[in-house]
This record gives structure tokens, C-alpha cells and sequence, in this order.
């Protein structure tokens, strides 16, 4: 029977997410490494990035797209670039491994760009950022969906074309990285597929039905004729979604929409790199950032406001809170990872309380 929320131990989840993975035949440090990032976004709020995609990355797993064990093979490489086939990895596993490799062209040359195609689902691109600038180093991470993913028509237009096409660009500063992580749609497609999975309507504003007409239902997104979400800023964000897709595709191998028939739903990846101590220095880039960040903190604000939030600072809290007091998920998302336990004869965590 269907509960109304759970409430689950972060460290529990991980390995309760880690287990299904390796019921299913993926090597353990992988399973690891995917958990804990899914985990990651959950602990942090981002929800539609965390266990909620376990039932739907499993099957993926038999039917090929995607491949565990998989490895990293060069197609292209320069001192300052490297151009690489995930072979249908995790996501996760893949862009440790190509942000590993960066880091070395990086100490030598002080910048380097990077692309995967045929990689499996990223997870949270801010993920990504927020490694490289934890290293001292500012990047900039975008992904596409291959053309196949298409979810957002152009203003005027009922028809989705584009993917949500994430940027992230994470910098260091004094104190922790500083992470903007956005999609170029006014909501990602896996926040419309929470909502669909809790059962609950999106908020007005972020979907039109086939027919052009607003809606709050988020079947529309799923179900054929697909409806669309809006683009983040009208044309502004239709337009920068437009030229990363053409960047990620164009550079990485991989292909804009529309896709060929069969195509793979793969994210093809591209990252770039900066070493500040290259540049103008580490110490100049600190004290830059952390002048910036203190004066846009200090600024005077409206009544009601008792202080200027940041990117970051509402997943920092909120990741602060769910460590104490445990991951909640809806009863949607719980039934489905314990009908995917089930299945691969996995017992699920029993320390959980209504959320």
C-alpha cells in the first residue's frame, strides 16, 4: 500500500541505492559513485536529479543505453582539448574521469575544453562545476540530449524542438565554490516528472499543451501530442539554449535536433576549464570574488527580506537539514524504488518515518 512520504537516512539511502545498482550488474564502485551523486542532488533539493531516476536508469542498462563498466575512448586530443566516446557509461562515472583528465592539461597549459558524446544522464550538471572550482579552477558545464530529448518549443511555436539544455559555471572564492546551475527552460524536465510521479500539478507558468494552451497537468510532457516547457526568459532563453546545443552537438560528435531515427538519448557533454593562477593569479580571482559576493550581500533590501540569497545558499541549507534529519522522498518515488527492490530481491532501508 502506497504511503504518504518517507523520511530516509542519507547514508542509508546511498547504500540502499548502491545496491540496487549492483543487483543489477554494476560494478561496485560505480554503484557507488552514481549513488552517491543522486543522493547529492537529493540532499541538496534537486529532487529531480536524485533516486527518482534509479527504476528509470535500470532498464536502460538492458537494453544497452547504458553500459556498465564502460570505458573512456579518445577521439581527439590536443595539449589544451580532448574529444571522447563514453561508450553509454554512467554519466557520473564519465565526467570523473574526463574532469580527471582536464585537470592534468589544465596544470599545464592553464585552461582546457573537453566533450563526451554517448555518455549516459549527467545528473546535476552544477555537480560538475562545483567539483572543478572545489580544485581551484573555474569551469563552465552544458549538456543536450542528443536530439532526441526535445522539450521546449521556440516562443510562438507549439511543437518542442530543444532539450532544457543546462549551464553550469562554478568559481572558487575565499570561502566555498560558488555554483550557478540553470536550465535554459524555466523548469527542468525532471521537476515536471517529480511532479508527475508524486501525483501533484506543476505550477502555472511552466507548461503549454499540444494545442499552445497553458496547463498545469504534467502528463502533457509525457504523453503524445507532447506538450512543451517554457523557455527561461522568452526568446533570451530560447536563444541561449539555441547556441549551447549547437556547441555541445557540433563539438562533441553527437547531434541537435532533429535526430536521426533511433538515435540514442544520450547526453553529449561539453566542459571548459580556467586555472585563475594562470591568468591575472589565484589571489587577485579570490579577492575579486569574494569583494563581489560581499557587496551584493550588503546591499540595502526590501522590508521582509532579512538577507540577499545567493546560488547555493538555499541547497547548503537545505543539505544541512536533510543530513540531520533525513531524505524525504514522495510516496510516488519511495513505491517505485521498493518495487525496483523487489524485483532484484533487494530489501529496502526500514528506518524510515513519515516526511
Amino acid at each position: 500500500m502506497a504511503v504518504s512520504g518517507v523520511c530516509v537516512d542519507a547514508e542509508l539511502l546511498t547504500r540502499f541505492a548502491s545496491s540496487l545498482f549492483q543487483a543489477a550488474g554494476v560494478p561496485e564502485d560505480e554503484a557507488d559513485l552514481v549513488s552517491t551523486s543522486l543522493v547529492g542532488s537529493n540532499l541538496r533539493g534537486h529532487d529531480s536529479h536524485g533516486v527518482v531516476r534509479i527504476p528509470r536508469y535500470l532498464p536502460l542498462l538492458e537494453t544497452g543505453e547504458l553500459v556498465a563498466g564502460a570505458g573512456l575512448s579518445v577521439l581527439s586530443e590536443t595539449a589544451a582539448m580532448l574529444c571522447a566516446d563514453a561508450a553509454f557509461g554512467f554519466g557520473m562515472v564519465q565526467m570523473t574521469r574526463l574532469i580527471d583528465r582536464l585537470d592534468d592539461k589544465v596544470d599545464q597549459l592553464g585552461v582546457a575544453c573537453g566533450t563526451l558524446v554517448r555518455c549516459g544522464h549527467v545528473g546535476r550538471v552544477g555537480e560538475w562545476a562545483e567539483l572543478v572550482a572545489s580544485r581551484g579552477r573555474a569551469a563552465l558545464v552544458t549538456v543536450n540530449d542528443n536530439g532526441v530529448l526535445k522539450c521546449v518549443a521556440p516562443p510562438g511555436g507549439t511543437e518542442p524542438t530543444v532539450s532544457t539544455n543546462p549551464i553550469a559555471i562554478g568559481v572558487p572564492t575565499g570561502d566555498r565554490p560558488l555554483v550557478v546551475d540553470i536550465s535554459t527552460s524555466v523548469v527542468a524536465n525532471g521537476k515536471v516528472l517529480v511532479q508527475q510521479v508524486a501525483g501533484e500539478a506543476c505550477p502555472e507558468g511552466w507548461l503549454l499543451d499540444a494545442r499552445g494552451e497553458p496547463t498545469t497537468d504534467p502528463a502533457v510532457r509525457f504523453t503524445d501530442p507532447r506538450g512543451t516547457i517554457l523557455p527561461m526568459g522568452g526568446y533570451k532563453g530560447f536563444g541561449l539554449s539555441l547556441l549551447l546545443d549547437i556547441l555541445v552537438g557540433g563539438l562533441s560528435g553527437g547531434s541537435c535536433p532533429p535526430a536521426s531515427e533511433g538515435a540514442p538519448g544520450t547526453n553529449n557533454v561539453l566542459v571548459v576549464v580556467w586555472d585563475p593562477e594562470r591568468f591575472a593569479g589565484s589571489g587577485h580571482f579570490l579577492g575579486e570574488a569574494d569583494k563581489l559576493i560581499q557587496f551584493v550581500r550588503g546591499v540595502n533590501r526590501v522590508p521582509g527580506v532579512e538577507s540577499i540569497r545567493l546560488a547555493g545558499d538555499r541547497s547548503n541549507r537545505m543539505m544541512a537539514e536533510r543530513l540531520a534529519g533525513g531524505v524525504p522522498l514522495d510516496s510516488g518515488t519511495w513505491d517505485s524504488l521498493c518495487q525496483t527492490a523487489s524485483d532484484l530481491g533487494v530489501v529496502p532501508p526500514t528506518t524510515q518515518t513519515p516526511a
